[in-house]
């Protein structure tokens, strides 16, 4: 009896580390599995911010680069960028810049995603061409657009001069009072495409009983818009929008290409003026300053995004 007892225990605990082991190896075999992604989003995600970190604590500037040496500062750099007369101008034109660009982008690109929701022939090839001006290059874009805006030879004026709208050409990227304006217009243009793609796939998912219920409740028109539309697209839409913010935010090459933050800043903006510090004055250390306020005020965004996500997954 007491052979069988040990035998029946030795058995047991045989199991037991026989299941060890293999909990072990399945916990190891998720490790490696996850290892590869993990390395990668350190080594390219989370290098550059660490050393970004790090170059805005430092007196990092071109001679950098032959001495190796750059003395630690603290906050100083922080202290110079958010106390110069151009941060409080590069702010506003920022909020301006990205608040103009979505509001339009989004009040456009739901416009086009009703519109196309209707059967008619050749919305799909409509559908098809209205994604050109987001294959585009944007540096492409903006070249275009800036010769579209050029003040003397661009076809935007001569148009608006041969339908007596305006009587003498417009600066429109030469004039610190309406160079914004054409800045975020361009940006309005090249953000409608992705607008309309998303809501008309968030319009594809409401099925069409709902309408048809609600036309018997009386529910048409505006009204079909509001109580059966607008509480089913609401989770893609807010996604939409904060994904759009944290894009928009730190939109750099769309402006370079066109005005360059110029003229007399009108359309310099916290990723232009990043841009300036580090590769024109080569001030590193204040460029990454600025550049980190952007990745704060996007993280914020970020965060508001993923709870929005999260909402979406959830509904």
């Amino acid at each position: 009896m007491a052979t069988l007892t040990r035998t029946t225990r030795t058995s047991t605990a045989g199991r037991a580390r026989v299941r060890g082991r293999h909990h072990r190896g399945e916990s190891l075999t998720k490790v490696l599995f996850v290892l590869p992604a993990a390395v990668a989003m350190l080594g390219l995600f989370g290098y550059p911010v660490v050393k970004n970190l790090l170059m805005s604590l430092q007196d990092y500037g071109l001679k950098t680069f032959f001495t190796g040496v750059a003395p630690w500062v603290g906050l100083q750099n922080y202290r110079t960028v958010v106390t110069d007369k151009l941060f409080s101008d590069a702010m506003l034109n920022t909020a301006l810049f990205t608040i103009g660009s979505i509001a339009f982008q989004f009040a456009i690109g739901l416009g086009l995603a009703l519109f196309f929701r209707n059967r008619f022939p050749l919305s799909g090839l409509l559908r098809s061409l209205l994604l050109l001006p987001w294959l585009l290059p944007l540096i492409v874009s903006s070249a275009t657009w800036r010769s579209i805006l050029e003040q003397d030879s661009g076809i935007l004026n001569r148009t608006l001069i041969g339908l007596h709208v305006v009587n003498d050409p417009v600066p429109w990227l030469n004039s610190p009072s309406v160079a914004l304006i054409a800045v975020i217009g361009v940006n309005i243009w090249i953000g409608i495409p992705f607008n309309v793609t998303l809501l008309y796939s968030g319009l594809s998912e409401i099925p069409d009983e709902l309408y048809e219920a609600g036309q018997l409740d009386g529910a048409t028109g505006w009204r079909s818009f509001w109580y059966i539309t607008w509480p089913n697209l609401r989770s893609v839409a807010s996604v939409l929008l904060m994904l759009g913010v944290v894009y928009t935010i730190k939109v750099l090459d769309i402006i370079l290409g066109l005005t360059g933050g110029g003229p007399a800043n009108a359309t310099q903006t916290l990723a232009t003026q990043s841009y300036e510090k580090s590769f024109v004055d080569f001030r590193f250390g204040q460029g990454a300053a600025l550049s980190n306020i952007l990745i704060a005020i996007s993280f914020v965004f970020a965060i508001f995004y993923l709870r929005g996500s999260r909402r979406a997954v959830d509904e």
